[in-house]
């Protein structure tokens, strides 16, 4: 097949899962992150590799799926592979036998396992997959945000997970006391971990977010923390991110929880093009809707602070948009610091925090102190959540205003 300036421009820049079609069967797939700079680097490495060279000399059509997410072209790939074994994805093939991810959907207390072959007609299995190391990977993520059991057979004490929240709740115990409760809770986690092998990442989301929304209307706080961390957990994988993490004194951080946040970031090349987003969570949950996007009007130089005091002082004369109960800026000192004096110069007492990165820290908003966050905790995964999407959405209309201009 020959690489075209047509076959170039129909090719999208997005994540998801290609296929090398030749007289109508699929003789390789594959999953990118970027589907055409994937697919072109096949066309070069064929100048290279012989077995790039024929299946590019087999193929008549190369067709794409777009996915939303790592994660789902990572599981299409899987499903597609399963289903039309093409000829060269041979490194599948470890010890000649592809690897699952098996659930014993059967069984009283599903397990999750890792298995080399399909061997009993009964289990749920999702794969192939191209290694033990990646498998594991996976299911160790998952298992933080939706714990599960692992131990094949069920003892009279707690298992070691169990104790570390791996696994909860345990099988174990659940027989033990007998409690129906705790088993229909089980069985509804492994319900969410099918969905998610299933590629239903939007389903698990959304019942994650209904019972934030009971937790919150029934005051209980420290339930709703655990499930909002859960949705972060989900929403790092989804899209690929990780994070790391001490503790900030309670009595120096404003109320996340519950109400309005406004998170602010600015982006530029060179101050070309600058942009600034305005993105808001409401009650711990991103309010799309209430999103806004600036394109800078008066600063001609690299000054992201002083780009931050246009935007805010545009946003802050609009009186038909409700203040925030918190804003967050993704930056340092030096933008805490000007967010505070214009919101001083409008007479407005809003708690102020700052969130920097490499590592991920928190500034105070009354000594300007920099703290770190314990691994995983709900305050810095809401804060960092906050920042990735302040930082996606100025970034996304920075590319928009850049692609207009060379196209002028």
């Amino acid at each position: 097949m020959n690489l075209t300036k047509k076959l170039i421009k129909e090719l999208p820049s997005q994540c998801g899962v290609y296929l090398f079609i030749g007289n109508d069967y699929p003789l390789y797939i594959g999953k990118a992150i970027n589907l055409k700079a994937r697919i072109l680097s096949h066309f070069h490495n064929a100048k290279l590799n012989i077995k790039e060279k024929l299946i590019l000399e087999n193929t008549d059509k190369i067709k794409t799926l777009s996915t939303d997410s790592e994660l789902k072209a990572f599981l299409l790939e899987a499903d597609l592979i399963k289903k039309h074994k093409p000829k060269y994805n041979v490194r599948w093939k470890d010890d000649k036998n592809f690897l699952y991810i098996k659930i014993t959907i059967k069984e009283k207390y599903p397990k999750v396992l890792t298995v080399r072959k399909e061997n009993d007609g009964e289990s749920l299995y999702f794969g192939p997959f191209s290694s033990i190391r990646i498998i594991n990977d996976l299911l160790r993520e998952i298992r933080k945000i939706i714990p599960f059991c692992t131990q094949k057979k069920l003892s009279k004490k707690a298992c070691f997970y169990s104790k570390i929240g791996l696994c909860n709740p345990c099988p174990n115990n659940i027989e033990s006391a007998g409690k129906e409760v705790l088993y229909k809770l089980y069985r509804f986690n492994i319900k969410k971990v099918v969905n998610i092998f299933k590629g239903r990442t939007n389903v698990v989301l959304n019942s994650l977010e209904k019972e934030l929304k009971v937790s919150i209307k029934e005051e209980k706080y420290e339930e709703g923390l655990r499930i909002r961390n859960e949705i972060y957990l989900l929403s790092k994988i989804l899209s690929g991110r990780s994070f790391v993490d001490e503790d900030l004194p309670d009595s120096k951080i404003p109320p996340l929880f519950t109400g309005r946040i406004e998170c602010y970031d600015v982006s530029n090349l060179f101050g070309k093009e600058a942009t600034a987003s305005m993105v808001v969570f409401t009650n711990g949950l991103p309010d799309k809707k209430e999103y806004r996007r600036f394109r800078i009007k008066t600063i001609n130089q690299i000054s992201d602070t002083k780009m931050l005091d246009e935007v805010l002082k545009r946003r802050l004369i609009k009186k038909d948009w409700p203040f925030p109960d918190v804003l967050v800026v993704d930056g340092g000192r030096p933008q805490v610091k000007t967010i505070i004096k214009i919101l001083s110069d409008f007479k407005l007492k809003i708690p102020v925090l700052g969130i920097v990165k490499n590592p991920d820290r928190v500034i105070s908003p009354d000594s300007f102190k920099t703290f770190r966050l314990k691994e995983n905790s709900s305050l810095l995964n809401l804060l960092k959540h906050i920042r990735d999407e302040s930082h996606r959405f100025a970034k996304k209309y920075h590319l928009l205003l850049r692609r207009k201009k060379m196209m002028l």
